[in-house]
């Protein structure tokens, strides 16, 4: 159990039976009434984020997340197999737990696997990664009608928006928070 004064990003909260990350909070002192918490809060199972607003001091009730740094092994099906880097013990983690990062996730990635009662919740990955460029078309000197840009595949089969002088084979260094370009490797 905490307080709300105990409040911090990253904080996982266990909220009528439902765990709940802190993404932001703000301590709110008006000149009339008592003092209050507005937090934002992110569900961590479903990604649904909500605004809720505790009064200063109320406690809450914290769940024990232990996040451990594992390495991406293969996948299975719709499991995809990570590694302990600790123990070498190997968990099962299910396709919709890891989501949209599997576009960024290549054999031996290492990455930070949140556990809570010894069941997967979510991964965060590095922010970001190199992969190589599987096909994309020619640019064309001069045309710019686009921006500049043109769709790539990229080896993990995610298309990314890059730059026409990029060709087949190039090593790229993408962000897998949003699935941008950053530059070559």
């Amino acid at each position: 159990m905490a307080t709300t004064n105990d409040l911090k990003n990253g904080l996982v909260l266990n909220l009528d039976g439902e765990l709940w990350s802190v993404v932001e909070f703000q301590h709110v002192k008006p000149g009339k009434g008592g003092a209050f918490v507005r937090t934002t809060l992110k569900n961590v199972l479903s990604g649904k984020v909500v605004d809720k607003t505790f009064n200063a001091g109320t406690r809450v009730e914290t769940a024990s997340v232990d996040k451990r740094s594992m390495q991406y092994l293969y996948a299975d099906g719709d499991d995809y197999i990570f590694m302990d880097l600790g123990s070498y013990d190997q968990i099962h983690v299910p396709a919709a737990t890891i989501g949209e990062a599997s576009n960024y996730l290549l054999p031996e990635t290492e990455a930070v696997v949140a556990m809570h009662e010894g069941l997967p919740l979510y991964i965060e990955l590095p922010t970001s990664v190199v992969l190589e460029i599987t096909y994309t078309e020619p640019g064309l000197q001069g045309d710019r009608s686009t921006g500049g840009n043109k769709p790539a595949t990229v080896e993990t089969g995610a298309t990314v928006m890059v730059p026409l002088f990029i060709t087949n084979g190039e090593k790229i260094k993408v962000d897998t928070r949003d699935g941008r370009y950053l530059g070559r490797a």
